[in-house]
């Protein structure tokens, strides 16, 4: 007599368990809303599937994680398009799923198999996903998850740079200024992510495209949104003060326009506007290689401009110390300008 019945069955390899995955996503896929109890069920086995993976990547408190087996896994859910189809599952996916999801990705991700990132590999062989990220900020019910799933993207310079390139990456501008405050702010960070992580790609980039990002720009620094506005003033004088951005900031010091943008932020009513504007509007003025136009309006503007610095001050300490020198020599250099000769006014 047998009593095999008895026995416990063999645990799934990591093969079967990655193809379990697989096919409970395209569960997803074939259900119609009628079936809503096919749905449901299916829903529970993704779920129960990517808490599953997640103990399999962290171990479950008594049994450390396998590095063979995550490495394993990594290597299945490419090899099987695992991938894209969470990409294109996401918005039906629960909340738990996709917590647990959004957890796996960022260790999967930087998995490497060999001397390969296995998972970052197959988003570069499928770029596509990669905008499928981007547009899913336009469903608040997904878009933090997705944010997060970006910015772990754009960590690994080839896919911050297929974001940057893409037609996709201009719906940050309309993302950011969102009804929704927790999607606009993720989408700032994930934007400002972009513009700061790779410093030589992203001045190679704004090389290329200086007047439509700038025109872009341009519009989150005069926006009525105040939140906006603060961020982006921030966000500027992060990226384009920086070294690998000098020729950048050398072109957009020559520009009129921008430098009339500065000054109008100079006198905005928050002082935290303000003070970020100063540190961009002083590289205007100590440009010794100023425009005729630039030192017309601010010889016209002098007096304005030295009551306004004047008023302007920082806080305490040794900051505090080093901004009142600056301010001395920009008002010094605004002076000077002011009574040279042979200016157009």
């Amino acid at each position: 007599m047998s009593f095999s019945f008895f026995r416990p069955s063999r645990p799934k390899t990591t093969q079967e368990f990655v193809k379990g995955v697989k096919d409970s996503l395209m569960a997803l896929d074939t259900k119609t809303v009628v079936e809503v109890k096919a749905l449901e069920k299916a829903l529970e086995e993704v779920e129960k599937n990517f808490s599953t993976m997640r103990c399999m990547i962290s171990g479950d408190g008594e049994v450390e994680p396998n590095v063979d087996q995550i490495s394993q896994l990594a290597l299945e859910i490419c090899k099987e398009d695992v991938i894209a189809l969470i990409i294109h599952n996401l918005h039906i996916l629960g909340w738990e799923a996709r917590k647990d999801l959004v957890y796996c990705w960022a260790i999967l991700l930087k998995q490497k198999v060999g001397s390969t990132y296995c998972c970052v590999e197959y988003v570069e062989n499928h770029f596509e996903l990669l905008d499928s990220l981007v547009v899913s900020y336009d469903n608040k019910e997904i878009a933090l998850n997705c944010g997060n799933m970006l910015r772990e993207c754009v960590k690994f310079p080839t896919l911050a740079k297929y974001i940057l390139e893409s037609a996709s990456f201009e719906l940050f501008f309309k993302f950011v200024e969102l009804p929704n405050f927790d999607v606009a702010s993720d989408a700032f960070t994930t934007f400002k992510d972009l513009l700061t992580k790779h410093g030589d790609m992203v001045a190679e980039y704004l090389n290329i495209h200086y007047d439509e990002f700038f025109n872009l720009y341009e519009k989150l620094l005069t926006s009525a949104n105040y939140v906006t506005k603060r961020q982006s003033v921030k966000l500027l004088s992060d990226f384009l003060l920086e070294p690998p951005n000098a020729q950048i900031m050398k072109r957009y010091i020559l520009e009129v326009r921008y430098f009339k943008v500065m000054m109008t932020l100079l006198k905005d009513s928050s002082k935290n506007i303000q003070m970020t504007a100063f540190h961009i509007f002083k590289v205007f003025v100590a440009n010794p290689n100023k425009p005729p136009e630039i030192k017309v309006i601010l010889s016209k503007n002098h007096e304005k401009l030295v009551s306004l610095l004047h008023n302007l001050s920082g806080g305490k300490g040794a900051d505090d110390e080093q901004f009142e020198e600056e301010k001395e020599i920009i008002i010094k250099e605004i002076e000077r300008v002011s009574h040279l000769p042979n200016l157009e006014h």
